[in-house]
């Protein structure tokens, strides 16, 4: 309990120093805040005076950093089902389908998912299937497996999954295999209950 105050009291002091603006273009920081707040019991809508939740709001500035930002937009308000925030200031105000959505429309024709692929901003290497962002479009994309377009885009990103695995069952992202990719799947069946 005191190594959570103690994380929580710097929390506050980091989010006051930044007038709550934890970044300008990379929303993940956001997510990932919130995400680590619920999972200690804190409410990421009143740190210091600021509203956490509030930036996701903002479509255009949660997507921008490529399909890390809807992923991690769902998986934050997803962590404490925590209602839709309304952002004002946003050009475009965000919804839950929103971002289901453009998770889905990125889908590689492999049935996985990478970090640019289906953008704007695709490069050559973005049209090959990471086991990382599939792993983590699999766990926003779970809580919404009952509807029809969902289940069959985690059905096509599973198998893929399967055909990318290696003899060891491991992964490899970026040419190197490692634990995170690994992890990341592990998260995603769980999250699916497989």
């Amino acid at each position: 309990e005191r190594y959570y105050q103690d994380y929580y009291s710097r929390v506050e002091s980091y989010v006051k120093s930044m007038e709550g603006n934890l970044h300008d273009k990379k929303y993940t920081e956001y997510s990932r805040l919130i995400v680590a707040l619920t999972s200690i019991g804190k409410d990421p809508r009143d740190v210091a005076g600021y509203d956490l939740l509030k930036p996701l709001g903002d479509y255009d500035n949660t997507i921008w950093q490529g399909l890390n930002g809807p992923i991690w937009a769902l998986i934050a308000l997803d962590s404490g089902n925590y209602p839709m925030p309304q952002n004002p200031e946003a050009k475009t105000q965000a919804t839950r389908e929103m971002y289901v959505n453009r998770i889905l429309e990125c889908q590689l024709p492999d049935g996985g998912f990478s970090l640019f692929g289906g953008t704007a901003a695709a490069s050559s290497g973005d049209n090959v299937s990471d086991p990382d962002i599939t792993g983590m479009a699999l766990q926003a994309l779970a809580k919404y497996k009952d509807r029809e377009d969902v289940a069959k885009v985690i059905d096509e990103a599973l198998e893929c999954m399967s055909k990318m695995q290696d003899d060891k069952g491991g992964y490899s992202s970026w040419g190197t295999a490692n634990s995170e990719s690994v992890v990341q799947i592990i998260v995603a069946l769980t999250e699916l209950g497989i």
